[in-house]
C-alpha cells in the first residue's frame, strides 16, 4: 500500500478534478474541454442521471462541488494530524452504501483508503456509476490503488469489519450478519430545524436548501420542524418559495400529489403552497414533498426530548440555540469530521484489528 502522503495527493489530484468539472460545466456558454478526465466526468454524470432520475445534473454537480473544497491536501492532512497514525494497517473493509443521494457513501471509501485499509465496496443499486469512475481516477493517480478498491457484486466474503448504510429493517438484517465483526451500522435518522419565530428572512430562505437539496432524500435534509406554540407559517413558506420550480420535477410532483391525495383521503390537516406540504405530526421521518412540525413549550423542554431522541438525529438546525448546532443552509456541507451518526469512522478503522 502506497504511503499516506501518497494517497493524500491522489485524493487532493480528484478534488482538483471536481473544482475543473464545476468550472466547466457551471460556465454560461460551455465549449469543448481539452482536458480527458473532465470530458469523461461529463459524460458519467449525465449516464449517472438518466439511471436515477433522482440524481439530477444540478445536485450531482452540488455534490462534487461540496467534495472538491473539502479535497484538498491541506484539508486531508489536518484531518489526519489528530489521529495515532502508528496503528496503520491493511484491513478488508467491507462497505455497504446506501443509494438515496449521490456519493453518499464516497466518505467512508475516502476513510477506508486513507487508513491504508482494502475497501471491500457493494454498491447500491440506485448508485453504481459514480463512484466507479471515482476508483478509476484515482487509480491511474496512484496504480497501487488498484489492490486496495474492490467491488463485491455477490456474496461478501473473507472481510475484517464492516461499515454498513441503510434503514432500519436492513440494520436488523445487517447486524444479524454482520454483528461478529467489528462494524459500524448505521440506521435511519433525520435531520431537523429549530424555530423560535425570530428567523430572519435570509434565514428561512437558507433552510429551503436544507429542507429541498436532493429532493429532502438525505438524512441530513430537514425533514421536521419543531416551532413554538402559536407561530405563524406564513414567513416559512414565503421563504421556501424561490424553490417552487422543484415541482416541475416529475418524480417529486408524483411524490406529491400521491402524499396529498393520501393526507386528504385520511382527513388530516395539513398546509402546502402547491410543491410543499407540512403536516403537525410527532414522527421524525417525513415523506418526499413534505415535512412535519410539531410545537414546544420551551427551548428546555425541547433540549431535554432531542437528547431522549437523538439517535433518530443526524443533525440540527437552529441559531444560537445548542452547541453541536448546524447553520441555517448548511446541513448538505458536512465537513471532514462531520461523521455519520457521530462515529468517528477514522478512530474505527484505526483500532480495528
Amino acid at each position: 500500500m502506497a504511503k499516506l502522503e501518497d494517497r493524500i495527493v491522489a485524493f487532493s489530484k480528484l478534488g482538483t478534478l471536481f473544482a475543473d468539472y464545476y468550472e466547466y460545466a457551471s460556465a454560461e456558454k460551455q465549449i469543448e474541454t481539452t482536458n480527458e478526465w473532465v470530458s469523461k466526468l461529463h459524460d458519467t454524470v449525465h449516464s449517472a442521471s438518466l439511471y436515477n432520475g433522482w440524481f439530477t445534473e444540478e445536485n450531482i454537480l452540488f455534490c462534487l462541488q461540496s467534495w472538491s473544497e473539502l479535497l484538498t491536501e491541506k484539508n486531508l492532512n489536518n484531518w489526519f494530524k489528530q489521529y495515532d497514525l502508528n496503528t496503520l494497517n491493511n484491513k478488508r473493509v467491507a462497505i455497504i452504501m446506501a443509494g438515496n443521494i449521490p456519493l453518499v457513501g464516497f466518505h467512508d471509501f475516502l476513510a477506508t483508503i486513507l487508513t491504508g485499509n482494502t475497501a471491500l465496496i457493494k454498491l447500491s443499486s440506485n448508485d453504481k456509476i459514480l463512484l466507479p469512475f471515482v476508483s478509476s481516477f484515482l487509480i491511474e493517480q496512484l496504480p497501487s490503488l488498484a489492490n486496495a478498491i474492490v467491488y463485491i457484486e455477490g456474496r461478501l466474503e473473507n472481510f475484517d469489519a464492516v461499515i454498513a448504510t441503510g434503514s432500519n429493517n436492513t440494520a436488523r438484517y445487517f447486524e444479524h450478519y454482520f454483528g461478529k465483526k467489528p462494524n459500524i451500522i448505521r440506521k435511519s435518522r433525520n435531520s431537523i430545524a429549530v424555530l423560535t419565530g425570530n428567523e430572519s428572512k435570509e434565514q428561512l430562505e437558507k433552510l429551503s436548501e436544507d429542507v429541498f437539496r436532493y429532493y429532502g432524500l438525505g438524512c441530513r435534509s430537514v425533514s421536521k420542524l419543531f416551532v413554538p406554540k402559536g407561530y405563524d407559517f406564513d414567513s416559512f413558506f414565503k421563504a421556501m418559495y424561490p424553490k417552487q420550480d422543484i415541482i416541475h420535477h416529475v418524480k417529486y410532483a408524483n411524490n406529491y400529489d400521491y402524499n396529498k391525495a393520501v393526507y386528504l383521503m385520511s382527513e388530516f390537516k395539513i398546509l402546502e403552497n402547491g410543491f410543499l406540504m407540512i403536516k403537525e405530526d410527532p414522527s421524525y421521518a417525513s415523506p418526499i414533498s413534505s415535512v412535519f412540525y410539531e410545537y414546544y413549550d420551551t427551548i428546555e423542554e425541547l433540549k431535554e426530548k432531542l437528547n431522549t431522541d437523538k439517535d433518530k438525529i443526524q443533525c440540527v438546525v437552529s441559531n444560537g440555540l445548542l452547541d453541536d448546532e448546524v447553520a441555517f443552509g448548511k446541513t448538505q456541507l458536512p465537513s471532514l469530521t462531520d461523521y455519520a451518526d457521530n462515529v468517528d469512522t477514522v478512530e474505527f478503522l484505526l483500532k480495528t484489528s
